[in-house]
């Protein structure tokens, strides 16, 4: 019970700290998300959405009555799976003001706690908030597994804070239909000075810094809720195997200080048809 009260004031803390830090990361990410953001499509998974700002970069149609919607010739369903029920009133908000119906799933989330929702309209695209995570395959929530096959699974800055890396991309992998592709954007360990991946590099101190998140993560995974700045996601993603394409990108940008300890990856890839 004391652990349970523990972990959820965790959670409403780093969720209130991130009203006001998600601003600033999307100010700065978003030149770079909305260069693939556009091309996700099909039975869409998100995992760690966060409060979804980012939907805003999906594929969108101007409708009848002049809204700027979601549009469902592209994207036909939308699942985010989330762990922190208090990120769930700003993340439903968001996908209903991009023209979502969203609705909860209650086998992972109790009805009492769901935050009330606007009335669906002809033609929106189905939204299903679902509280849990992709660190074990025997605990993938069944509205997620149900769903599956997707054709899109995406993570903006969700890998850093997985328990391991490599296990939440296998169970990416296993929900992916073949040939489907994972859409990713993740900040990183600064790239080694000769990885050809890095597309923009502002004369960044690669060695320098790449110390320096090294030296901060144990205590910036307690702050940041798991957050590990020295995972090199990209690699990881690239490393794994079992896709037939990995097409990512490394910026090291210089905007101010918490920018030269995350250094980003960004990009897709493709399962292998079988």
């Amino acid at each position: 019970m004391i652990k349970n009260t523990l972990w959820s004031v965790y959670d409403w803390l780093f969720s209130t700290m991130w009203i006001i830090e998600s601003t600033r990361n999307d100010d700065k990410v978003d030149i770079y998300r909305k260069m693939i953001w556009p091309e996700i499509s099909g039975n869409v998974l998100e995992l760690g959405p966060g409060f979804a700002a980012s939907l805003k970069f999906l594929a969108h149609e101007t409708t009848n009555d002049g809204s700027f919607y979601v549009d469902p010739n592209v994207i036909k369903s939308y699942t985010a799976l989330e762990p922190n029920p208090f990120m769930y009133g700003r993340l439903q908000g968001n996908a209903e003001a991009n023209g979502f119906n969203v609705s909860y799933d209650r086998l992972s989330y109790p009805s009492d706690k769901v935050h009330n929702t606007v009335s669906p309209k002809p033609n929106m695209v189905p939204f299903k908030i679902v509280r849990g995570t992709l660190d074990d395959a025997a605990d993938i929530p069944k509205a997620v597994l149900a769903q599956a096959p997707y054709d899109s699974i995406l993570t903006s800055f969700s890998l850093c804070t997985v328990r391991d890396p490599e296990t939440a991309l296998r169970n990416i992998q296993s929900l992916l239909k073949p040939g489907g592709t994972f859409y990713f954007i993740e900040h990183v360990r600064q790239p080694d000075t000769k990885d050809m991946t890095v597309v923009e590099d502002n004369g960044v101190d690669a060695v320098f810094w790449g110390k320096v998140q090294d030296w901060i993560t144990p205590i910036w995974k307690i702050i940041g809720h798991g957050c590990h700045v020295n995972r090199r996601s990209g690699l990881t993603v690239a490393k794994i195997g079992g896709w037939k394409v990995v097409d990512y990108k490394s910026v090291r940008p210089t905007i101010d200080l918490q920018s030269r300890i995350m250094p980003l990856s960004f990009g897709k890839a493709v399962k292998a048809d079988n």
